[in-house]
This record gives structure tokens, sequence and C-alpha cells, in this order.
């Protein structure tokens, strides 16, 4: 493994994923979440926001070193779409569709969530890929 390029990835993906987030959930969804009454308040979660950090750290870990590991000679664009959808089924769709089973979300607020994450995921995919492309 290039370790050059998997830290560049790396910071790449841990940048955008962290940015992102906050656009979609600590932004666009923040009125919706806090009208639910299901998250913490504002300076709760000001003091637990090292946690958010640390989970971004350990995706953007991981997401790399998991496409590190499967990258091959195919055009790079296609192996980054692909990558982003797989991981965003066995995460962020699978996830938020537990969570309007378990939780009392609306329909709208879930579909934004997984459309969002979509979007993030998809591009998160190619950033990486963009990365790896030039060998």
């Amino acid at each position: 493994m290039n370790i050059k390029r998997y830290f560049l990835a790396f910071v790449a993906v841990f940048i955008f994923v962290s940015l992102a987030s906050f656009a979609v959930h600590g932004v666009l969804l923040h009125p919706a979440y806090a009208q639910s009454g299901l998250i913490r308040t504002d300076a709760d979660g000001a003091a637990h926001a090292p946690f958010l950090g640390l989970a971004f750290f350990f995706f953007s870990l991981g997401f790399v070193w998991i496409y590190a590991q499967g990258v091959n000679a195919k055009p790079w664009l296609g192996q980054g779409v692909r990558f982003g959808l797989a991981v965003w089924v066995i995460t962020s769709l699978a996830e938020y569709t537990v969570s309007y089973a378990v939780q009392p979300w609306t329909a709208s607020v879930v579909l934004t969530q997984i459309g969002c994450e979509l979007v993030m995921n998809l591009i998160a995919g190619v950033i990486v890929a963009a990365i790896y492309r030039a060998r």
C-alpha cells in the first residue's frame, strides 16, 4: 500500500465528510432534529462534538483502507461511484432504515438523510478514486 497516497486520500475524505456532514446534519436537518426532541441540546451537543470528529476519523480511515485494498486497473470514476454506492448501502441506507423503524423520525427526515448521505458517499468515493487513479 502506498502510504503517501493513503494519507492524502484519508485527509481529503476526512475533510469532505466532516464539512458535508455538518452542512447536512448540523444545518439542513438541525431544525427537524431539534423539533423531534431526539437530539442533545446545543450546549450538550457542543460538549460531545469531539466524538463526531472521532467518528469521521474512523469512517475516513476505513473508507480509504477498504478502497485501497480493492482498487484495480478499471476506470477510476466508475470504481469511485460503485464504491461510494456500496458503502452507502451498508452504512447509511441500512442505518437510517433501522432508525426509521425504531425511532419516531418522520419519513421526510429519513428520506432526506438517506438522499444526502448517498450524495456524500458518492462524492467521497470519487475523491478517493481520483487520488488513487494516478499510479
